[in-house]
């Protein structure tokens, strides 16, 4: 067995994993929320911008694949350092006692199933449009900026759209400080900043998504 394939089986490759397609997901949604608030801009804005998208065709469902790709191998990974830390230690604590680990650290686990859970009825509300029909017809006809509209008009939708982007702050709160750490960037002079690095981008990210939905309950965003 190679060096490379020993390292990827090890604790330290699927650490690695995470982090790189981590980093991949992060870059993603910053980039995904960025588009998303050109809402904000007006319907002809946000239906070109989603119109360049669609014009890239065979590109566009690459990065799709690309993306599920990288969604697959961090689960993956994350499931495999689970499994390695359980058999590390077969005995549990009698008692859990988190003196110092954040809330955030606690639930990275169970945020990130919840997390992929909404993934997947995001695809299915919006880009397959399974889940509410008569908004996904905007879409068909080349407006997407309605379909968001009609789609977030509905509160049920909305407050999950605001409690999965909660999650997600709170993922990336920790994901994204451990980055430095799994990757070799620890030092004492940087990590009070790069501590600070994963709360910020968290709740920007999160308060960018979130404004979309309160903007369109709020009437900001409407037809």
């Amino acid at each position: 067995m190679s060096w490379v394939a020993r390292t990827l089986k090890s604790s330290i490759g699927a650490k690695a994993v995470m982090a790189i397609t981590g980093l991949m997901l992060v870059g993603f949604v910053v980039a995904h929320m960025a588009g998303n608030l050109l809402m904000f801009a007006g319907r002809e804005a946000f239906n070109a911008y989603a119109e360049a998208l669609q014009s890239l065709g065979a590109l566009l469902w690459a990065a799709r694949l690309g993306l599920l790709g990288a969604v697959a191998l961090h689960i993956g990974s994350a499931v495999r350092l689970n499994r390695m830390n359980n058999q590390a230690r077969p005995v549990k604590y009698r008692v859990i006692a988190p003196s110092v680990s954040s809330y955030a650290t606690r639930t990275m686990k169970y945020s990130g199933y919840i997390m992929f859970a909404f993934i997947v009825y995001h695809l299915l509300h919006f880009t397959i449009g399974v889940t509410d029909a008569s908004a996904y017809e905007f879409k068909q006809q080349g407006d997407v900026y309605s379909m968001v509209v009609v789609g977030f008009q509905q509160p049920i939708v909305s407050i999950s759209y605001v409690v999965a982007m909660v999650l997600l702050s709170m993922h990336l709160s920790h994901g994204v400080s451990s980055v430095f750490q799994t990757l070799g960037f620890n030092h004492p002079k940087y990590n009070k900043l790069f501590s600070k690095v994963g709360p910020a981008i968290g709740a920007f990210v999160s308060l960018g998504f979130i404004s979309i939905p309160a903007g369109v309950l709020l009437g900001i965003v409407a037809l």
